[in-house]
């Protein structure tokens, strides 16, 4: 296994000489050292309380409902109000969120927010639901609250949680299917770049967590070679496997998309075995990431510590919001790892922008859903896509600007 592949590039400033060393390397002190920096990563402070001079206290929580999509509403004491989408998922954990999560915050000081999500771990034993059906519902607040908070302060959510530091976001646009053969997919893919400008695009490679079988015969090898001669060498192209492969497997698959330039082998092996992902990892020189079903702080720190990934994918949702995000991207700086968040609902895109305002060390080109028509005119400016860039909100808060209009309609879900 050459040192070159698997290395920690670059110094940073927390680590120094030991983030240029390969992991397989490191003395038992310095891998010790190097693992102190990511929990300390991890635990700093990320919402800067001292933004606001008053308690600002939750009066209510209610989870709303207008045809398929779910709301959360918050209310302060105060009057204030934040509001955020769920992620297509309280259907059916709407019990969880009304029972286990919603009642923990009432009478709480939302500019505790961050306190809060690790007592509400521990409420009740909330623990023991550890995962995807827990964190998204708690998600779900928090993205609220981060509203209310910022409209109390006159602060968009990515001030809040550290400082804007750009207003364009480059994207890629994703087919999420597999029911198509190479041709039909290119084509698909050349009317979603048509639809937005986009510079990138992501199709769906294996037969999606299929013990190596293809969605259909030859698909794969097919449409690795058709995307690149039909749509150029300038397109960027991601590929997602969906835990298709085992390592051998993975790696034929992944030498495909060497040979065409790829940016980078989404989860190739199944997602919550890390070892055998890093074993791709070190053999191929295309970068790979994962952690789309990722909920633990600790299996990501593993794969960041050890670079079972090249790009860390938490999604915003599944893994608990922005705040738990933020300290997975902040592990993933010192050791020059970019994070690509993942997006799992229509309206996660607009929390994908404020992260990735705040957030120093992105990927190149992040998700984007499709669909902006049906949310730009909520804000002001309305969002834009620019030259395969969206733009980010500039409003307090998520930057929706008329709450009322979006919740018109709405009826309340009980416990």
């Amino acid at each position: 296994m050459p040192i070159s592949r698997r290395n920690f590039i670059g110094k940073t400033a927390g680590l120094g000489a030991l983030a240029a060393v390969s992991p397989v390397s490191l003395s038992a002190q310095d891998r010790r050292d190097v693992t102190s920096h990511l929990i300390d990563a991890a635990q700093q402070p990320v919402l800067d309380q001292t933004q606001f001079k008053e308690p600002v206290i939750i009066e209510s929580i209610d989870l709303l409902r207008k045809g398929k999509q779910h709301y959360v509403r918050v209310r302060s004491k105060d009057g204030a109000e934040g509001i955020s989408l769920d992620n297509n998922r309280a259907q059916y954990l709407a019990p969880i969120f009304l029972q286990r999560v919603a009642p923990f915050f009432i009478g709480k000081d939302a500019r505790l927010l961050e306190d809060h999500l690790w007592e509400l771990y521990r409420w009740g034993s909330n623990y023991k639901l550890q995962g995807l059906a827990f964190w998204s519902p708690v998600a779900w607040v928090e993205f609220a609250i981060l509203d209310l908070l910022g409209r109390v302060a006159d602060k968009s959510m990515g001030e809040l949680l550290g400082g804007v530091i750009r207003k364009r976001v480059p994207f890629y646009v994703a087919s999420g299917r597999r029911d198509t053969t190479p041709e039909e997919e290119i084509d698909y893919l050349r009317g979603l770049i048509d639809e937005t400008g986009a510079k990138a695009i992501k199709y769906r490679v294996g037969g999606r967590m299929s013990r190596n079988e293809d969605a259909l015969p030859g698909r794969t090898p097919k449409l690795i070679e058709l995307s690149r001669k039909e749509l150029g060498d300038a397109m960027a192209i991601h590929a997602d496997s969906n835990s298709s492969y085992d390592p051998p497997q993975a790696i034929e698959v992944g030498r495909m998309l060497e040979d065409i330039g790829a940016v980078y082998f989404e989860e190739p092996c199944p997602f919550d075995h890390l070892e055998d992902t890093r074993k791709v990892t070190d053999t191929l020189s295309i970068p790979v990431a994962g952690g789309e079903q990722e909920y633990s702080q600790w299996r990501f720190q593993w794969a960041i510590e050890n670079r079972a990934v090249d790009i860390v994918q938490p999604d915003l949702h599944y893994y608990g919001g922005l705040i738990r995000s933020i300290r997975v991207s902040r592990m993933a700086e010192l050791l020059n790892i970019p994070t690509t968040v993942h997006i799992s609902g229509g309206f996660g895109f607009i929390y994908m922008l404020h992260f990735a305002s705040r957030t120093p060390k992105i990927g190149g080109w992040q998700e984007y859903k499709r669909n902006i028509e049906d949310y730009a005119d909520w804000f002001d400016p309305p969002l834009r896509i620019e030259n395969g860039s969206l733009t980010v909100p500039e409003g307090p808060g998520v930057g929706i600007v008329d709450t009322n209009r979006v919740l018109e309609g709405t009826e309340r879900i009980e416990a």
